[in-house]
């Protein structure tokens, strides 16, 4: 997709979060970029995105900003938004909002990491956050950027355990649906209003998903 495909400038939003996020894939892929936690996949993705708004910026009344740990009010209580991509355009304003999980088998900390499970519930959790931010008018899209090194979350041999009600492996589809299934002796209980395919693609030593609902078309 053209940046500039579009004078629209939410398009050209559209556009650069996906951009960034293939550059993104393939640089940690190489080893250009390195990812140690969640939190550096943060920081790393949202440098990319503040050095491509030069790029998308055509007309002298518009301005784009890029925000890490954007708090909002979810029902009773508050989240942190992992990224808010926000632009403006005269009157005119639009945001994205982005969730972000990375899963490497091993911690920063170099010790073994575990707890697939939680990380295969916590993906599906974002995807009813997302849908949340948009509920509530936080955002006018939101999407779901996710990384791991384990080549089983993605192309399983089985699927027999109880995590795999929260399927992140690739090809996965499904419509609206009630996610009830309990992880880490934890209980779990949010419903997804919107339809969702994953598909990865890998590079280097890892895998990499961009998520979102049907009802918005940016992936």
């Amino acid at each position: 997709m053209s940046l500039i495909e579009s004078a629209k400038f939410s398009e050209r939003m559209k556009g650069a979060v996906s951009i960034c996020w293939e550059m993104f894939s393939r640089k940690v892929g190489s080893g250009l970029i390195l990812v140690n936690k969640e939190a550096s996949m943060q920081l790393q993705y949202a440098y990319l995105l503040k050095q491509i708004i030069p790029l998308i910026t055509i007309h002298k009344n518009e301005s784009f900003e890029v925000e890490l740990e954007t708090g909002v009010k979810i029902g009773d209580g508050t989240r942190e938004i992992d990224l808010m991509f926000r632009g403006s355009s005269g009157s005119e304003k639009y945001s994205i909002a982005i969730e972000m999980k990375c899963y490497k088998t091993l911690a920063s900390s170099g010790k073994p990491r575990g707890a697939t499970d939680i990380f295969m519930k916590d993906v599906y959790l974002d995807f009813y956050l997302l849908e949340q931010y948009i509920n509530e008018n936080h955002a006018n899209e939101a999407i779901a950027l996710v990384m791991n090194d384990m080549k089983r979350l993605v192309h399983p041999v089985k699927k027999d355990a109880k995590c795999w009600d929260y399927d992140t492996s690739h090809g996965t589809k499904f419509s609206a649906k009630e996610f009830d299934t309990p992880i880490g002796g934890k209980p779990v209980n949010f419903f997804l209003e919107s339809s969702y395919e994953l598909n990865w693609s890998k590079h280097g030593d890892f895998w990499f998903m961009a998520a979102q609902g049907v009802e918005s078309n940016m992936v």
